[in-house]
């Protein structure tokens, strides 16, 4: 494994970038100090910048030496709303907001890339740096997308990273077409009669029939789902009373499904309402559900992938491969994906911790590493 040695000459100053975007996280739309500390470096390095795309979004354009393709490199800003429990020195100043999925990384890499390409100018065509607001279920790519993103800044191709703590140091991997899964949110409000907890013959209790909908759902991906095509059904929160002896008025249940075809996607939605509807008209009380679609199935166009591959070969060498299995895990690059050919790959850093868990560690050695695979991106497609 081997980053671009003047990339490499700067790490210091990527890791203590990182560091400071660490210290200070943001919520998805609320990415304001990120967004104007990303601009004026950008800026700083003689990148052209416009602001205020979707959002708090922000796109720099630099130039090479002469025409050729217009090469889209893109990183998420946003940070989870939980809190940090790592004790790191620079562990996130803002409580219950922490860069637990590792975007304050993606963020730094593709500066890395910036800084390296501004100095050398060594490519071809056109690179767009593309800083993405919202990942985290807001859909930031779908507001920079209907902000006009593409028609303001049209790409011949598109790439972009997410670490991984569950592949060794370096490791790259992706898959060409279907890649990662879709997923919706939802909300189930179930409204009872409180009573007191003596007396629940005298209630409607939504804490039991809650628990009932837990059981209920799962029995979609169990008895509902074609077993040859993986779903996801995960109920992720349930809120319900606050006192020992009452039994609560409301309960409310939250949480996501996933699907990788259309038709799974369907179903779920349909089997949701409907035991929502018969547990609601079984114990006579009022069920609301709201579901919401907020990410698409990613597909990696083949022939990106072969692009991807080779550039990151050039880095880490045969640690990098198109051999990855399809995961259940959704991303917002899948929007603009849809719109734009491209690729999406994980880069390897072996934690070990899991993304959004609050002990979650990103490692700074991958900082150069896929700062160079972004700039070897640009360098060999940039001429046409």
């Amino acid at each position: 494994m081997q980053s671009l040695p003047r990339i490499d000459a700067f790490a210091e100053d990527l890791t203590a970038l990182r560091h400071d975007f660490h210290a200070h996280p943001e919520l998805g739309f609320q990415e304001h100090r990120t967004s104007a500390r990303i601009a004026g470096l950008l800026e700083s390095w003689g990148i052209e910048v416009t602001r205020g795309i979707g959002g708090t979004g922000l796109v720099g354009v630099l130039q090479g030496r002469g025409p050729g393709r217009r090469i889209g490199l893109r990183a998420d800003m946003d940070a989870l709303p939980m809190e940090e429990l790592t004790n790191l020195p620079y562990a996130s100043k803002t409580s219950g907001v922490f860069h637990g999925c590792g975007h304050d990384g993606h963020i730094t890499m593709l500066l890395g890339a910036a800084r390296y390409l501004a100095e050398t100018r060594d490519f071809d065509g056109t690179a767009i740096f593309i800083f993405q607001p919202a990942e985290e279920g807001l859909g930031g790519a779908r507001a920079m997308i209907e902000d006009g993103l593409f028609e303001r800044f049209p790409c011949d191709e598109l790439y972009g990273l997410h670490n991984s703590p569950y592949h060794p140091l370096g490791q790259v991997t992706l898959r060409p077409g279907l890649a990662q899964a879709g997923a919706c949110f939802f909300d189930i409000r179930v409204q009872g009669q409180g009573a007191h907890g003596a007396y629940p013959h005298l209630g409607k209790d939504p804490v039991t029939i809650g628990a009932g909908l837990v059981k209920e759902l799962q029995e979609i991906t169990a008895r509902n789902a074609d077993p040859l095509h993986p779903v996801v059904v995960s109920v992720t929160a349930f809120r319900a009373g606050e006192a020992y002896n009452v039994i609560p008025d409301r309960a409310e249940l939250r949480g996501t499904f996933r699907f990788l075809r259309p038709e799974d996607r369907d179903l779920i939605d349909r089997r949701m309402r409907q035991i929502c509807a018969g547990m609601a008209l079984a114990h006579g009380v009022a069920i609301e559900v709201d579901i919401r679609g907020v990410f698409s199935p990613l597909r990696n166009d083949p022939q990106s992938v072969e692009h991807l591959i080779a550039a990151a070969r050039d880095v880490v060498g045969e640690k990098a491969a198109a051999d990855a299995e399809v995961i259940m895990g959704s991303e917002d690059m899948a929007d603009f994906l849809a719109v734009v050919p491209g690729a999406f790959f994980n880069l390897g850093h072996g934690s070990g911790v899991p993304v959004h868990n609050p002990h979650f560690i990103l490692d700074d050695r991958i900082l150069p590493v896929g700062a160079s695979i972004f700039a070897r991106l640009v360098e060999r497609r940039g001429t046409r």
